[in-house]
């Protein structure tokens, strides 16, 4: 039996985001993973600067050494493709300048990005990382939580269990009660190819909001050495209400859509076409309970307008790792203790969620996306607005209030 104050399942970015915020705090835990990095993991790869702020404020040299890795891309913007066509270019700040050291984003294969989070993991003594290990069985005992993993080989005893095990974790679900509900769901695939023509200027990624799809997109985003993650997203409940086949559907976007058709024309797919599920944050869950807490994708903390989970799934690590921190000084696990957790992430992410809820419920009428593209596309000052949104959650407020876009068009 190995005993331990903190056990985190699951080293993906919230895992490994917990575990060394915990190290960095001079709190010892214990990390699993049934796999064995470095490993894929299907996703849009896109890493946000929620995800570089944070690893800078915990130690500006783990930055450095991701700057290091040269497999990552600067990404300084978003292109918004409304259905009608009409293209939005949007820096993540106004009048951005290309040659600044740091990149407000990136984009970075997850099978490389999620080796760089492993390896600082293994620099810390302090945290026990056991890959390659699957755990069969969770038990609640009078002191926290008692796992045990398939091969019999390790019994883990723990007072607090983090859970970051991602969209599926059995834990999630059986134990913390937090079930897959379709209208708060969105099913995605993923591709790689080499060789896609036209891709926007200083890496900006491609979000393509489709007439047929909304509030689903098509996405391109910017890989390394000619790369690009290629991808479609739609709620899962829009798409069987549609009768949407997804692989189908984005087969027959890359062979005929007017705009992407050509740009795929030399393209070569590396790889299979890969699916997966995005339990997304559009409704208020709790998060904790009598010594544990969910983190990530485990938590549904996936933002529901964009699919965005990393940046998430690494802040609600650092909060459940400070919230581990008051635990454990006050000796207190509680259900009642923890709530202090559900709070802050709700006040972290929480209001953030909500407000792209409200985006994405906008997003299913594709002609109100075409109206809001065509009042943007001809106001630069609404586009210098809407890039400083992406700092300041305030302005952010202001785009689901319908006199925000009346004083716009008037402004025209």
């Amino acid at each position: 039996m190995l005993h331990t104050d903190v056990c985190i399942l699951g080293a993906g970015p919230g895992g490994a985001a917990t575990a060394l915020r915990l190290s960095y705090l001079g709190i010892p835990c214990v990390l699993l993973d049934k796999a064995t990095f470095p490993r894929d993991k299907v996703c849009g790869d896109a890493i946000s600067g929620k995800v570089t702020t944070l690893i800078s404020r915990l130690d500006p040299a783990m930055m450095e050494r991701f700057h290091d890795l040269g497999k990552q891309v600067d990404v300084w913007g978003i292109r918004f493709v409304a259905p009608n066509r009409r293209a939005l270019d949007l820096p993540f700040t106004p009048n951005y300048v290309r040659e600044e050291k740091q990149a407000p984003g990136y984009v970075a294969r997850r099978t490389d990005f999620d080796h760089f989070l492993i390896e600082e993991v293994q620099r810390r003594p302090d945290i026990t990382f056991l890959d390659g290990t699957e755990v069969r069985d969770f038990q609640r005992t009078t002191d926290g939580y008692e796992l045990t993993d398939r091969s019999g080989e390790h019994h883990i005893s723990c007072k607090l269990f983090i859970d970051a095990s991602g969209a599926h974790s059995p834990f999630s679900r059986r134990h913390a009660g937090l079930p897959l509900e379709q209208a708060h769901h969105a099913a995605a695939l993923r591709a790689y190819y080499r060789g896609v023509t036209d891709m926007p200027k200083d890496n900006f990624i491609e979000l393509r909001f489709l007439k047929e799809l909304t509030p689903g997109y098509f996405w391109v985003f910017p890989l390394p050495n000619g790369e690009a993650n290629v991808g479609l997203g739609m709620r899962t409940d829009v798409m069987k209400r549609k009768g949407i086949n997804l692989r189908a559907t984005m087969e027959q976007i890359i062979r005929e859509h007017p705009d992407i058709a050509p740009r795929f024309k030399e393209a070569e797919l590396i790889g299979d076409v890969h699916g997966y599920g995005l339990p997304l944050g559009s409704k208020k869950r709790k998060l904790s309970g009598d010594h544990y807490m969910l983190v990530g994708d485990a938590a549904h903390l996936i933002d529901p307008l964009t699919g965005e989970g990393i940046g998430n799934a690494f802040y609600s690590g650092f909060i459940a790792a400070e919230q581990a921190e008051k635990c454990l000084q006050s000796n207190d696990f509680s259900a009642k203790f923890l709530t202090d957790y559900d709070v802050r992430v709700q006040r972290v992410l929480g209001e953030e969620m909500r407000l792209t809820y409200q985006l994405q419920q906008m997003a299913r009428y594709p002609w109100l996306v075409n109206v809001i593209a065509n009042i943007i596309a001809s106001n630069k000052k609404m586009v210098d607005y809407l890039s400083a949104m992406y700092t300041d959650f305030s302005l952010r407020e202001q785009l689901v209030k319908p006199w925000f876009w009346v004083k716009m068009m008037l402004r025209r």
